[in-house]
C-alpha cells in the first residue's frame, strides 16, 4: 500500500470520527465509498486499522480509543494545532485535485502572481540549521535590488503571502522580507547563533498581519459588526484574543486585545459600513480621517 493511499486513509479517519463516534464497520464503509471516489483502495483490515490508529497518535497527536460499551471508536484528544490544521486542509485540496476526472469546469482559483514560494524549502533549510543567508531582495517602491546579509528566523503566511522574519547584519535589527520580493537566495556555510531570549514568534502576536508591535502594549478594542459581517469574523477570527461579547439578529460585539498596526487599521476599512469601531476613540478617529481622505479621490 502506497504513502499516499495511507496518508489519506488517515484523513479519512479523522473526519469520520470528528463529525460522530463510529463503529469499525460504519468507518470502513466510509473507506469503501472514498476508494470508489478517488479510485483507489481504502479497505482494510481490523488489524490495520488498529496500526492507523497509533500511526495516527504519532503523526498528528490525535488519540483514537474504543469505547466498547456502544462499541464505536472517538477521538479522546485532538491536538488541533496549527501546524496539523494547514496539514489537513493541504491534504484535503490535494485529494479534490487528485480525482481522476476534469476538473477545469468545476473549480476556479484566485488569479495570482508569483509568491515565490519556490524558495520556502531552502528559506526553511537555512532556518533549521542557522545557516546565514545572502539575498538579492527589491522592494515594490525601489528601482534596484539590493544584497542583504540577514539570519533567518521564522517563516510567516499572511493574506496568500510568505514572509521571511530575520535578523539583518548591517541594520542591526530584525526585519521582514517577502519572499515574493526575493530574486534569489544564498545559504552561506557561516552559523549563526540563536539568540535565546528570542521567540520569533511572539514578535506578532500583539499585532495583526505583518506588522511587529515592537514595545507597544495591546489595547482593548470593541468592534460592532453587522450581524452577516460578523459571521465571517466568527468563523475567521482576527487575531486569537478575539471574543464575541454580544449578538442580536441585526449586530455582533467582539472584542479584541491588540495593537492597532498598519495592517489592521486597513484591514478594519475593507469591512466599511459592516463595522463600527466603538473603542478606543483614537482607533475611530483614524478611520473616519482615512475613509474621509480615500472620498475625496471621487470628488
Amino acid at each position: 500500500m502506497s504513502t499516499q493511499e495511507s496518508i489519506t486513509r488517515h484523513r479519512l479517519i479523522i473526519q469520520k470520527l470528528r463529525n460522530n463516534p463510529s463503529s469499525f464497520e460504519e468507518i470502513l464503509e466510509k473507506l469503501q465509498f472514498e476508494s470508489e471516489l478517488h479510485e483507489m483502495n481504502f479497505d482494510i483490515s481490523k488489524r490495520t486499522f488498529q496500526r492507523d490508529i497509533k500511526e495516527i497518535f504519532n503523526l498528528y497527536e490525535i488519540e483514537i480509543k474504543c469505547d466498547r460499551s456502544r462499541n464505536v471508536y472517538y477521538i479522546y484528544r485532538d491536538s488541533q494545532d496549527e501546524y496539523s490544521q494547514r496539514l489537513f486542509e493541504v491534504l484535503d485540496i490535494y485529494q479534490m485535485l487528485n480525482l481522476n476526472q476534469s476538473l477545469s469546469d468545476f473549480i476556479e482559483f484566485s488569479t495570482r502572481k508569483p509568491t515565490g514560494t519556490e524558495h520556502l524549502s531552502g528559506l526553511l533549510y537555512a532556518i533549521q540549521n542557522r545557516f546565514q543567508l545572502k539575498i538579492s531582495y527589491k522592494k515594490f517602491d525601489s528601482q534596484d535590488a539590493e544584497i542583504r546579509l540577514i539570519e533567518p528566523y521564522l517563516l510567516k503566511e499572511f493574506k496568500n503571502r510568505w514572509y521571511l522574519n530575520a535578523y539583518d547584519t548591517e541594520k542591526k535589527d530584525f526585519r521582514t522580507y517577502g519572499i515574493d520580493r526575493m530574486q534569489y537566495i544564498q545559504i552561506l556555510t557561516t552559523k549563526f547563533q540563536f539568540p535565546q531570549k528570542i521567540n520569533p514568534k511572539n514578535l506578532y502576536r500583539k499585532s495583526f498581519g505583518i506588522v511587529k508591535a515592537g514595545d507597544a502594549e495591546p489595547q482593548e478594542i470593541l468592534l460592532r459588526f453587522t450581524k452577516h459581517q460578523g459571521e465571517y469574523i466568527r468563523t475567521l477570527p482576527l487575531h486569537p484574543s478575539q471574543e464575541i461579547l454580544e449578538e442580536s439578529e441585526g449586530e455582533m460585539l467582539v472584542r479584541l486585545s491588540i495593537v492597532p498596526t498598519y495592517d489592521f487599521i486597513f484591514e478594519l476599512m475593507s469591512m466599511g459600513a459592516n463595522l463600527k469601531v466603538l473603542k478606543p476613540k483614537s482607533l475611530a478617529d483614524e478611520l473616519k480621517t482615512k475613509f474621509q481622505e480615500a472620498a475625496k479621490n471621487y470628488d
